[in-house]
């Protein structure tokens, strides 16, 4: 937002029931951009942007956060060492290999959804994949000590986590019927419930790799997520399931 000043930890970690709003209004800044970018460039090129965009409007925090975690999965190491290699700023090898590959996955998938599809994934895509956040916080142990994750961690409630998983079943279902799919309910439904166990098999190995979960890994989640997404839309189209 154009008026900045400083947060406490506190408002940080109330933050986390809007994270799917958040999301929303991502989306619709990626409509935005994809029609403008249609009115002058080939569908290929602008689905690569919109790419660019996504990792510019998060200011690739999250991206930051998958190439960390990549990294620390890497070799043989104690817990403590992979938490050392996480915080490092520099970057290895297996991060550079993991968000090649993810960015790879991401323009494949993106550039495989029908175009009367495009819209409603574009809007859809953000939201369930902040909303994997909120689910990864809410659910799952906190490994550090401190960190942005801890003040989201703290500030975790039933009540927020089901606002914001209200407010994500209502787009996920809003943006199949926009896309004027025949069993709309069924594909939105589907499309968290395919996010949904992604999610909880990465953090089951994260839990193994890291004793649980961090800022992070978040971040992973949240990539992942993203992908996953482009992908079950690609999946429900092409097998014309729904």
């Amino acid at each position: 937002m154009p008026r900045r000043r400083e947060t406490t930890p506190e408002e940080v970690g109330r933050s986390l029931v809007y994270f799917p709003v958040v999301g929303g209004i991502i989306g619709l800044i990626l409509v935005t951009l994809n029609w403008l970018l249609g009115l002058v460039l080939p569908s290929a090129v602008a689905n690569g942007l919109l790419i660019v965009s996504m990792a510019v409007i998060s200011g690739a925090l999250h991206l930051d956060g998958f190439v960390d975690t990549c990294d620390g999965i890497g070799g043989h190491k104690t817990v403590e060492a992979r938490w050392q290699v996480m915080r490092d700023s520099r970057v290895g090898a297996f991060g550079v290999i993991s968000v090649f590959l993810l960015l790879l996955v991401k323009y494949a998938s993106l550039s495989s959804v029908p175009a009367s599809w495009l819209m409603a994934t574009l809007v859809l895509m953000p939201v369930v994949s902040r909303w994997a956040m909120v689910y990864a916080v809410f659910t799952y142990h906190y490994a550090r000590p401190g960190g942005l994750g801890k003040a989201l961690k703290q500030g975790t409630s039933w009540r927020g986590f089901v606002i914001a998983t209200v407010i994500t079943l209502t787009a996920a279902i809003g943006s199949a019927r926009l896309a004027s799919v025949s069993y709309f309910y069924l594909a939105g439904l589907a499309i968290m419930f395919g996010v949904w166990v992604i999610v909880v098999a990465m953090a089951a190995y994260f839990k193994r790799k890291f004793s649980g979960l961090t800022g992070d890994t978040y971040g992973a989640i949240n990539e992942v997520a993203e992908a996953t997404v482009l992908i079950l839309v690609g999946l429900l189209a092409y097998k014309q399931w729904l």
